[in-house]
């Protein structure tokens, strides 16, 4: 009995990560296209960070920090959620939502290259596969003259690529350095470090910013889910994946959301969904299949 209901929450775990997560590209493009990118995103992670926290005293998580492991949080929190979340809400102002959410599919590509330049580490015969797969699949992407002839188009596929170095770096970054032990509690320091961030930043931009009750129901509804089921729900899922099967099948969830948020973008918001736009899918996802499959040494 109890097998079966471990298994059954690990479903619920992994469709939490494949659907929320795939989503969140369309609830921050239906946001972005009311409100102004930075505050959205200072306003998503303070209040994510400050139930978190909220939970984590809940839980009885020891919310102590040291002066090392706060300055290790605040450098994770900007690649991650500053710089890597922040432009990147900002870059949906130019580029659709399951385009952009293809791009963000390359990071275990970019992982790939970090770890060859920072630990020297060899590629592997599958990881050689996923890499040629992987930058045909960009080049077939970014070269749709349809996609790329928009104003703001290229700016914005360039930012996304930043954005995705970015999170790609701190990837590594958090693999090696001493963060608190709870990682709800390294959480919550990331997030309200990068909601007060945001905000000022959003502030030295002379952003318009107003209260949730002057928004429209649509944006309200895409911040309650960014805030509570994004930041949250899935992030905990996240993490307690992590902790009970294999890595190499949590991070499947680098494939599957952008094919949910390709159809998502594709069905509520009627964005362009090209043929090549398809294949270069199929070919990109194929090639991060090859990187998140190969075997760890």
């Amino acid at each position: 009995m109890q097998s079966k209901n471990s298994k059954f929450i690990i479903i619920i775990a992994f469709i939490a990560i494949y659907v929320i997560w795939g989503s969140t590209y369309l609830f921050n493009k239906i946001a972005v296209t009311e409100l102004p990118p930075f505050y959205i995103a200072g306003i998503r992670f303070f209040t994510a960070g400050v139930l978190m926290l909220f939970l984590a005293i809940l839980l009885k998580h020891n919310l102590s920090i040291s002066k090392k492991q706060f300055i290790n949080s605040s450098i994770a929190s900007f690649f991650f959620l500053i710089y890597g979340n922040g432009v990147f809400v900002w870059a949906l102002k130019y580029v659709d939502s399951g385009f952009g959410a293809l791009l963000a599919s390359t990071q275990p590509l970019f992982v790939l290259f970090l770890l060859r330049l920072i630990d020297r580490k060899p590629f592997q015969k599958k990881s050689m596969i996923g890499v040629g797969l992987g930058i045909l699949g960009m080049y077939l992407l970014v070269s749709q003259q349809e996609l790329t002839t928009s104003e703001g188009s290229l700016l914005g596929i360039f930012m996304i690529l930043t954005c995705v170095l970015s999170w790609s770096y701190g990837s590594v970054f958090v693999s090696k350095v001493d963060l608190p032990k709870s990682f709800m509690v390294s959480t919550a320091y990331q997030m309200l470090v990068a909601g007060l961030v945001l905000l000022l930043i959003s502030l030295s931009f002379n952003e318009t910013w107003s209260t949730p009750l002057t928004w429209s129901t649509n944006v309200q509804i895409s911040m309650s889910v960014l805030i509570l089921f994004g930041g949250i729900i899935a992030f905990t899922a996240f993490n307690f994946l992590l902790k009970v099967v294999a890595t190499e099948k949590v991070a499947t969830s680098a494939y599957v959301n952008p094919v949910i948020a390709l159809f998502m973008g594709w069905y509520f918001l009627d964005e362009n969904l090209t043929t090549q736009s398809i294949v270069a899918s199929i070919v990109l996802l194929t090639g991060v299949y090859f990187i998140t499959s190969r075997k760890r040494k």
